[in-house]
């Protein structure tokens, strides 16, 4: 039962990713060098050791300034096209437990699947937004996708099975909405 808590929460942290590249991975780092919550095994434990935590730190100032900015915020998602899933293939892999039970690349690949198709989305939806809102609302949207990144990390972490469910309701949700989006298409 507990890997299928651990791949639940892969699921997870690897969509909030997809959000905002670094800070999942900051707070599984935080959570994992000052709690029990979170045990990361070698060789993913480095991301515990005091310089890889400040340099996330960095990352994260960065991605969260930068995200809030017209046209500046196109240009940071074209470079985290590489990071956000990267960053979601570490956070599955490196998950307590996923590694040992999964083979290592299907984990990664697994990881850059899900954080690539979350960033896929907001990198689509972020310039018709601009577009729409003449770029002011930008920064409220970023907020939001870095609440929604910041949620998604606490539910993976303390309760995983919560935010499986929530994961599969949002697929559907979204599943529907692009049905019925590209019917109207075809109709019109």
């Amino acid at each position: 039962m507990a890997t299928l808590f651990n791949v639940f929460s892969a699921f997870g942290l690897s969509s909030s990713a997809g959000l905002n590249a670094y800070l999942p991975l900051l707070m599984v780092a935080l959570a994992a060098r000052y709690t029990h919550l979170v045990s990361l095994n070698k060789p993913w434990d480095v991301m515990t050791n005091g310089w890889v935590i400040a340099a996330l730190v960095v990352l994260l100032l960065i991605e969260v300034t930068v995200d809030k900015i017209p046209a500046v915020d196109t240009a940071n998602d074209i470079i985290q096209t590489v990071g956000r899933p990267t960053a979601g293939a570490i956070l599955f892999a490196s998950n307590s437990g996923v590694v040992g039970e999964v083979q290592p690349v299907l984990a990664c690949i697994a990881g850059l699947l899900i954080a690539g198709t979350v960033h896929t989305a907001k990198s689509v939806a972020r310039p018709a937004i601009t577009a729409s809102t003449g770029g002011t609302g930008n920064w409220a949207v970023s907020i939001a996708e870095d609440i929604l990144a910041f949620i998604g990390v606490v539910l993976s972490i303390l309760l995983p099975a919560v935010m499986a469910v929530l994961l599969v309701i949002f697929a559907l949700l979204f599943t529907w909405w692009w049905t019925h989006r590209s019917v109207k298409a075809v109709v019109a």
